[in-house]
Order: structure tokens, then sequence, then C-alpha cells
């Protein structure tokens, strides 16, 4: 890659106030990904014009920055707008050579003027102003250490990277898996023809390119229209998620020969412990990875890439570097470990998206390597989860325990649909009645119920709002869950008067399982009722807390959850403004139904919902198990007619247990029967009348100072 000459104009001499100074920048490259620089870094070089026109308190910020060194790109500039609107899967395999700059400038122009497009040009504005106020933080975070503080800082953050370093695992060998462009890869299957022809899966949003397709700028994430425009000759397929779903259990079915216990991360990739495997039958690493991807071809048709590494975080990245087809291993050397992750740039991990990667970069961040030197700024500028997850990051670890997905703990249960844009009241409150319905049987299948709800709603405008509530109970009925999220719906229609809306939203959070065991607290079996099996059964989705099960917890996965987040409401927006623009190409509209029950791409392509798909396979196998498996044999107490385990011994004892019970209960009913044969009742007399402190309390009824009976003192220990 071609080094960039960089020029920036010092301000004039003369009488022009800061406002207006003109700074100007040239740079002499084009725009191609560059794995030893970040791809947010490359982008933001190519604007060349900065903003005459602003002023006020943003502009300010702007030159105070920029005086100290730590210059931010202005609030107009849209260059920042540009790369935002890339897309969330800008780090694709197949990307290499690509023109971005030229990609970005045709998404530019065919969003331009649309709801999605003024929306995304808020949010960047938002995010500039953001990041001009984490570089003041971090300029008077400098200051302050120019003159000896931030000593406690540095101190906090080395003794957390010894922590860190202490737990490194290097014993284990994990490997990602991922599908080799999936969803095309399969189409190829029944369509030969388009092996040599550039084309992609999905009508409004892709969800997979072709490799031949990738080298015109086209990949998954990207609008179908703007992808067109790219590409003219670009053929879409409309989406076939059970016919993809078939050839993912044809690929798991391979895996789990390898780990059975793998974790099944999307349709389309997993990640494998093959530590045990690789020793049973005396295997290196490579070795075993390439007998699996040869096995996977062989099997189901399709090429898989793999990445080996000491743990999960790294066997990802690990992936996507000898793709497609391809293998990668990083040594599990503490050293080779640390010079990997020094020059990778921080986009490249799963965790940060494009909106911290632009926060990152604007201190200086630009490759995991960067992290060390600033480590004790980090908390201050960033919180403790980011400061923890991005010392994770530096030190290149992560979890080194796999397991099923389904068996992970759930967080919460939601349903959201997109529909044409809305403005009758009526409508809103059948629409929230419709999702209360959906969700109340997305919580009876996975058998949760909710302390806390959380309604969504998106505008028109693209500006999305979110209000909560913690009924007095746990919720799961249709009734509880409408009832409950009515008055916050009633509460934003007065906030926002005459608002239009083109997205719902219901989740229920902090959640409380509703699960039953075969027997129950008193050790009694469970009578299953009938036509309701499936919810006895359980989906496996909520076990004991990570905690208490002892397993691992990483601060990653609440940013892989962010990031995740991130990429679907862009993708989704994306979904409605091809609606928009491709509104009289029925083709289009093809797998996505705006009014009625979310679509399969959301539900089969999000990451999030994948995990559903797996918890009802789940839950068939257990109801079919459960099923096949005697019934629990158990014996009738004659004495409390409560059943018991069929142990004779345990029986015997029981029922000894009973009879002894049964004769106290007796004498006590023949006792009170006889009033004759009862233990005469002393009556304690009061306190003397003379006594100077007296207890309070009421006198017993008839007695006085000095009547009833003296009683002998007696020792406490007699």
């Amino acid at each position: 890659m071609a080094s960039a000459a960089f020029h920036m104009a010092h301000p004039c001499s003369g009488s022009k106030r800061p406002d207006q100074i003109t700074w100007h920048r040239v740079f002499a490259f084009p725009l191609v990904i560059d794995d030893s620089l970040s791809i947010a870094t490359q982008f933001l070089a190519q604007d060349v014009e900065m903003a005459e026109e602003e002023t006020g308190d943003a502009k300010q910020v702007e030159l105070s920055l920029a005086a100290t060194g730590n210059a931010a790109p202005s609030i107009s500039q849209h260059h920042t707008l540009k790369y935002s609107l890339l897309g969330p899967s800008l780090t694709k395999s197949g990307q290499n050579g690509v023109d971005q700059k030229k990609v970005s400038e045709v998404i530019y122009n065919a969003s331009k003027g649309s709801k999605f497009f003024n929306n995304e040009e808020a949010k960047d504005k938002t995010l500039t102003a953001k990041i001009n106020r984490i570089l003041l933080k971090k300029r008077e975070l400098q200051r302050v250490e120019e003159q000896g503080g931030l000593k406690n800082e540095l101190k906090k953050a080395d003794e957390y990277i010894a922590e860190l370093e202490y737990g490194r695992d290097l014993t284990q060998v994990v490997v990602h898996v991922d599908c080799d462009a999936f969803y095309a890869a399969v189409e190829e299957l029944d369509r030969p023809e388009l092996k040599d022809l550039p084309f992609a899966v999905g009508m409004g949003v892709l969800t997979t390119c072709n490799y031949h397709a990738r080298k015109f700028g086209c990949r998954s994430g990207m609008a179908g229209f703007v992808a067109q425009k790219l590409c003219p000759e670009l053929i879409r397929l409309p989406l076939n998620f059970d016919k993809y779903t078939a050839k993912a259990k044809e690929v798991r079915a391979v895996l789990e020969q390898y780990d059975p216990r793998f974790e099944s991360a999307s349709m389309d990739e997993a990640y494998l412990n093959i530590t045990e495997y690789c020793k049973e039958h005396d295997l290196e690493p490579e070795d075993a990875v390439s007998q699996l991807r040869a096995q996977v071809h062989e099997e189901c048709k399709i090429t898989v890439s793999a990445g080996m590494a000491a743990n999960a975080k790294l066997a990802k990245i690990c992936s996507n570097k000898n793709k497609p087809n391809g293998q990668f291993k990083i040594p599990a050397d503490r050293a080779t470990i640390l010079a990997f992750m020094r020059d990778l740039p921080t986009r490249k991990v799963n965790g940060v998206g494009r909106v911290f990667e632009r926060e990152l970069d604007a201190i200086g961040i630009k490759t995991c390597g960067d992290l060390y030197p600033q480590r004790h700024y980090l908390q201050r500028l960033f919180g403790e989860k980011a400061f923890q997850f991005l010392m994770g990051i530096y030190l290149g670890l992560g979890k080194t325990i796999v397991r099923p997905a389904e068996e992970f703990e759930r967080k919460s249960v939601g349903t959201e649909s997109t529909f044409h844009d809305m403005s009758d009241p009526k409508d809103f409150r059948d629409k929230l009645r419709w999702t209360a319905d959906e969700l109340a049987k997305d919580l009876e299948r996975t058998q949760f119920k909710g302390r806390t709800l959380v309604l969504k709603i998106k505008l028109h405008t693209y500006e999305v709002f979110s209000r909560q509530a913690q009924p007095p109970k746990a919720v799961y009925t249709a009734d509880d869950l409408y009832n409950y999220s009515l008055p916050m719906f009633a509460k934003l229609e007065k906030e926002i008067p005459g608002m239009k809306l083109r997205l719902m939203g219901l989740r229920c959070t902090h959640l409380v399982s509703m699960k039953k065991g075969e027997v129950d607290f008193f050790g009694r079996a469970r009578q299953q009722a009938t036509g309701i099996a499936r919810e006895a059964s359980g989906d496996g989705a909520a076990l004991a807390n990570v905690d208490e099960e002892g397993w691992q917890i990483w601060p990653d996965d609440e940013f892989e959850d962010a990031a995740r987040q991130e990429r679907l409401d862009e993708e989704a927006e994306l979904e409605q403004l091809s609606q928009e623009i491709d509104a009289t190409d029925k083709e289009a509209s093809l797998g996505y139904n705006p009014d009625g029950a979310p679509s399969d791409y959301r539900r089969y392509g999000n990451g999030f919902a994948w995990r559903s798909v797996l918890e009802e396979e789940h839950a068939k196998a257990e109801e079919a198990e459960q099923l096949s498996r005697p019934a629990i044999e158990q014996w009738m107490c004659p004495i409390c007619s409560i059943p018991q385990p069929a142990d004779e011994k345990a029986f015997n004892e029981h029922i000894d247990g009973c009879l002894s019970r049964q004769t106290i209960k007796e004498i006590v009913k023949t006792t009170n029967d006889n009033p004759s044969d009862q233990i005469p009742t002393r009556v304690l007399s009061p306190m003397p009348s003379n006594t100077a402190k007296r207890k309070r309390g009421r006198q017993v009824k008839g007695l006085g100072a000095g009547d009833g009976e003296k009683r002998a003192k007696k020792a406490f220990f007699a």
C-alpha cells in the first residue's frame, strides 16, 4: 500500500478568529483495505474538506482538540457518515482490493434524502460530538498525568493484567468453523450454473454473496438496490431457510463427531474444543481440522474454513485468515499470541463494532497493541466493563470451555415486527396486542416469565424509543403483557403527538424459570397434564447461574451481543429502505412480510434467533426422550397417601415414621377428648405493684398486685 502524504495547512498570520480558520488535508492514496491499518483510519483520511461554516461550542471543542494534537472530525463532515454507511460487514473476507471510497459514494448517493439517510446523519453527528467529549476528557487526564497523577489507575490496570495473565490457559485447542458463503454455497448445489457468476442471496438486504460478487464490493448486510448499482449483473435469489437449515444439520452431524458438546453460534458457524479428540486419536490439531474440513466437503458438498487457537476469541479471528476453504492456527505460546494481537486492527475482534471502533480510533487506538500504553485511561474514558474487555483483547484471552448454545443462561425473551407506517391509535393498540400474544407464545415455549417488561418503538423517521416497567409480579400471559405495556405506550403517545410507527417490540428481562423437574420440593413425582407435554419437557435454555455452575465468565459476551445488535438494527433499517426504494418491484419483497409475523430472516439469520431454533430442537429431543423413558415407579404410602420412591428400605422407614406420627396424633386427640386427664395449667403472677420499673403489657384479667401463687425460684439450668 502506498504511503500517505499528509499535510495540514497552518492558520495564516493575521486577525482571523479561531472559528474563521480553515484547515486542509491532502492525501495521496486510494482507499483499499489493509490489515495493517484500521479501516476507519484509512477512510477518515479521504475527506479534503473541513467545515468553515460551523460555529458554537462544537467548533470550539474541535479547535481546542486540534491545538492539543487530538484533532477530531467536524460534526458537519460527511466522511464519517460515508464510512458508517459502508455497513456492518466491512471486514468480511473477499474484500481485498475493493475501492471502498467508490462503494461509499454509491451508497451515499443512493440513500441521500431518505429517512434512513437523515437518521444515519443525525446518529453520526451525535457520535462525533461524543468523540469530541472523549478527547477533551483524555486531554484532561493527560494533564493530570503530567502533574504526577493517575498512578493509582496505572497500578490498578497492571494488577488486573497480572491477574488475567495468571489465569491464562494454553492447554486447550478451540476451533472456530465457519461455512464459506453458506447460503450461496447451498444455492449453488441446486443451480451449479451460478458458480462462475456474481450472485447473492436476499432481496431487500443481502444475507450472503458469493466471492465473485464480493470483488465488486457487494457483501452481506448491504441493501439490494445498492448492490445492484455496484454490480449491475448481480443475480439476487430469495431466501429459502428450510433448505439452509437442512444443510446446517448435515454439517452439525459431522461436527459432533469431533466434539459432542460443540457450540452452534449461528446457522453457519460453530465452536469446538477438540483437545480430547486429538488425545484419543493421537492427532495434531492441524491434522484433525483438515480431516474435519475434508469430511464436511465430502458429506455435505460445501467448504468450511477454520481457525485454531487456545481460546474461542482467537479461534474466530483465525478462521477469517485463510478464507475460503482454508485454516489457520496460532501456536499456544504467550509471546506468539501477544505478537499476533499487537498488529491486529481492533475491528477484527468480535465485539468491536463500528461505533466502538471510531471511539477507539479517535484516541489513537488503531490496533490491539495500542491499548497497553493507554491502559490507565480506558476505565475513565469508557467504563470498567469496557476496560476489562479491552485488556482481554490486548492479551488475546478468551473462553476455553465450549458448550451447547441452548445451555447458556437466557437474559431476555422478546419479539418485534416491522410494518408499513402506522398512525391510527386503534391500529397501535391492535399491533401492541398482537405483539403481546407473540411474546406470550415465546415465553411459553422457553418456560420463562419476566420481572421487567420493555417496550420498543421505531418512528417513521427511524428514531428508536424504549420504555420499561417492573410489574408487581413476574409476567408471562398475553393479558398481563398487554395491560402492563399499554400505560408505557400511552405515555409515549403523549410525549410524541401524531407519531407514526414502523416497528414495535416487547421484551421480558430479569427472567424467572417456570420449568418443573421430575419431582417436586417434597420428592414427589410430578404428574404431567395431558396435551402439554412440551411445557413440562423444557427446552434446556435455563441453567443455574453461570457462577454457581462454575462456567467461565467473560465481559466479552456483553460487547459481542452489542456489536451483533448494532448489525441487526442496521440490517433491519436497510431492509426498510429497500422496501421504500423497490416498492414497485414485487420480487424485492419476497420472503419479507412487513405487516405480519417477523420474517424468516429475523428468525434464522440474525444470530440471536438461531438459538431459538436450537432450543426448539432440544425441546423436541427432550420430549421424545421423556416419552420413551419409563415412568418413575412409586409406591403409595397407606398412612399419608403420599407416593414414595420404589425403594423397599426407604419405603419401610417412611411407613415407620408415618406410624410414629400417627400414634402421637392419636394420643393428642385422646387427651383433648378427656379434659380431666389434662395437665393443670399454672397461672403466672404479675410483677408486684411496688416495683419501680414495670414491664409493659396487659394485666392478666382477675389478678391483682398480690394475687396468685408464688412460684419457687429455680436456677435457669435446673
